[in-house]
């Protein structure tokens, strides 16, 4: 199972969702979705953007968990 550690990036560079929504540029319905893990997918250009506005690697966002 993917793990979406959204909240905890947020949490570290003191940055609210809706800042990163703004930033980002996407809505903060979709961001919401995403950072409760219950997205089914995201796309590399979001991924992308997340990680310049956060300054941080997928991996920081990302993880797996069996």
């Amino acid at each position: 199972m993917i793990v979406v550690d959204l909240d905890v990036m947020l949490a570290k560079r003191k940055m609210s969702l809706t800042q990163l929504s703004e930033e980002v540029g996407i809505t903060m319905a979709n961001l919401s979705i995403l950072k409760t893990g219950k997205a089914k997918a995201i796309r590399f250009s979001t991924l992308n953007s997340i990680c310049k506005v956060l300054n941080c690697q997928p991996g920081d966002i990302l993880r797996y968990e069996e």
